[in-house]
């Protein structure tokens, strides 16, 4: 074995290549991310000819691997926690269907929000399709449960998810990598039309199968090696703990435990050793990171009796992640903390670089809106969400991806006017082009602002499907070729963005602005790499 420090996003991505993978498919949202870019720059994926191009967005990328996987080869499925909303039709259905070739699903959730709009635990998607999960503790745990979670995959018929947090992504520690294996074959199933035929008839027998899969899939987790108990002297009080949470909680004890442990990172719940913890101990504190799924359950599982303490009575606080002290505190430790932000230190919120052209078009934006009455800018998930704060304060909403055009259109449906979307060529592609077709259908008196800087620059400037193509896209859909108008963001034009923007929305029907130039980040890093 060869010990290599990485990132977890590393470790799942190593373990990925080194097991046999034949493609990733993934939209890129942080902390999930380097995976794929990992993949992509790997000498061995590209020697391997492992597919690792971006999709268009979560659902055509989950959907996509489901095809790898018909096809008898493994396929690995990266998104952030929001991004499994996306693709939630095809996770669901998928669980149905079963699989052929391995299928690893990586969810990354962001508890705290550090870059998100909701701190989901996608530990309950699992939950609700009956699949099981993994959660590791480690980089290590990481690579191991997917270098075996493919083979796992497969003996079970049915895709794993794989749920890290970003502390598990973003933090690095040593892995002892394994042997590569071989792809697979190209090999179709047999009974596909059987398996992958969702009608009412095959489906209920899909159904009562996943039903009866459960059985095997609780066996497995009692079975792992991932869910381990530890015993210890001081029965008071037994501790659970699940995914990167045993780390805070060995941390508090350096020398070993002082309760007993049960570290939970494969799911379902192993019921044995759950029984076997509250037959052993008074009360039970659990220590998760996310949403209390482990505390919910245990009282239906274990019986009313058992005292559980946890994020539901306070012992722990119901938002953010877990800590170190937070987790001490919780034990009755006294905690001294070294690292506090000293209160000179002034927090920065963040800002759109200088030079980007989305501070061009706000700047235009304002200006144009001062001749309206209660104007209202509907916008979305990306870079330009910055406009929301000073010195812009641009726009009134951000909710999910591709949420500006529809909410521009309900809004304007209601009598608002003008009612304006603002949104990203990347965001528009992603789930943006339904919206228009709405509009469209109804000739509805938008005007839809797709400011278009040619990359996905969010999360750090990964290609953007509709690059070359948003204008070919906006007219195929059905927008007036003549209410397509572009326009370069910069000072020098900013009379003509103005007098654009008027233009549109004085129109009485659906119009798109594009005002088009390349991220001011990637447009250096090329220059730099030129140089």
């Amino acid at each position: 074995m060869e010990k290599r420090l990485f990132l977890g996003d590393e470790a799942i991505a190593q373990a990925a290549i080194d097991a046999g993978l034949s493609g990733v498919y993934s939209y890129p949202g942080t902390p999930s991310t380097e995976i794929t870019e990992y993949i992509q720059h790997s000498a061995a994926a590209q020697e391997k000819g492992i597919h690792s191009r971006w999709c268009t967005n979560e659902k055509t990328a989950m959907e996509t691997a489901l095809g790898m996987s018909y096809a008898g080869k493994r396929s690995l499925c990266c998104m952030k926690h929001v991004g499994l909303n996306v693709a939630a039709d095809c996770f669901m259905n998928a669980a149905m269907s079963g699989i052929h070739g391995g299928m690893i699903i990586v969810t990354a959730d962001d508890p705290s929000m550090h870059s998100s709009q909701n701190e989901q635990d996608n530990r309950m998607y699992g939950k609700f399709a009956m699949l099981p999960v993994f959660e590791p503790s480690s980089q290590q745990e990481a690579y191991d449960m997917v270098y075996e979670g493919f083979d796992f995959s497969e003996k079970l018929g049915y895709p794993v998810l794989l749920r890290i947090t970003t502390r598990m992504a973003h933090s690095r520690a040593g892995v002892a990598t394994r042997p590569p294996l071989p792809q697979h074959p190209m090999n179709c199933p047999a009974d596909g039309r059987q398996r992958y035929i969702l009608l009412p008839a095959l489906a209920r027998q899909r159904y009562k199968k996943l039903l009866a899969a459960q059985d095997d899939m609780i066996a497995c987790s009692e079975a792992s090696a991932y869910n381990r108990y530890f015993d210890a002297p001081n029965k008071k009080t037994g501790i659970i703990t699940t995914g990167i949470a045993f780390n805070y909680l060995s941390e508090n004890y350096p020398d070993g435990f002082e309760h007993p442990v049960l570290k939970i990172c494969h799911y379902p719940l192993p019921l044995r050793q759950l029984r076997e913890l509250a037959e052993s101990c008074d009360e039970i504190l659990v220590f998760e990171e996310g949403a209390p799924l482990v505390e919910e359950q245990l009282k239906g599982l274990l019986g009313k009796g058992i005292k559980v303490r946890g994020r539901l009575d306070g012992t722990l606080r119901r938002d953010g992640e877990l800590t170190p002290d937070l987790v001490g505190k919780a034990l009755g430790k006294e905690i001294h903390s070294f690292y506090a932000v000293p209160e000179v230190v002034e927090q920065r919120p963040p800002a759109l670089c200088q030079g980007c052209g989305h501070r061009d078009l706000y700047e235009a934006l304002n200006e144009v809106l001062q001749e309206y009455n209660d104007p209202k800018v509907f916008s979305d998930i990306g870079c330009y969400t910055l406009g929301a704060l000073p010195p812009f304060r641009a726009i009134d909403s951000c909710i999910d991806m591709g949420a500006s055009i529809t909410m521009a259109k309900g809004a304007s449906d209601a009598g608002v006017h003008p009612a304006i979307a603002v949104i990203g060529d990347s965001t528009f592609t992603h789930s943006g082009m339904t919206g228009l077709l709405d509009c469209v259908n109804e000739n509805s008196p938008v005007t839809i602002v797709i400011s278009d800087n040619e990359t996905t620059a969010m999360t750090g400037g990964q290609d953007s499907a509709g690059t070359g193509r948003i204008e070919a896209i906006c007219e195929g859909i059905g927008v007036a070729p003549e209410h397509i108008r572009t326009v370069i963001p910069l000072k020098k034009n900013q009379e003509e963005m103005k007098r654009l923007l008027r233009d549109e929305i004085d129109y009485p029907g659906v119009s798109v602005v594009i005002p088009r130039r390349e991220c001011i980040q990637t447009l250096t890093r090329k220059k730099k790499k030129a140089k």
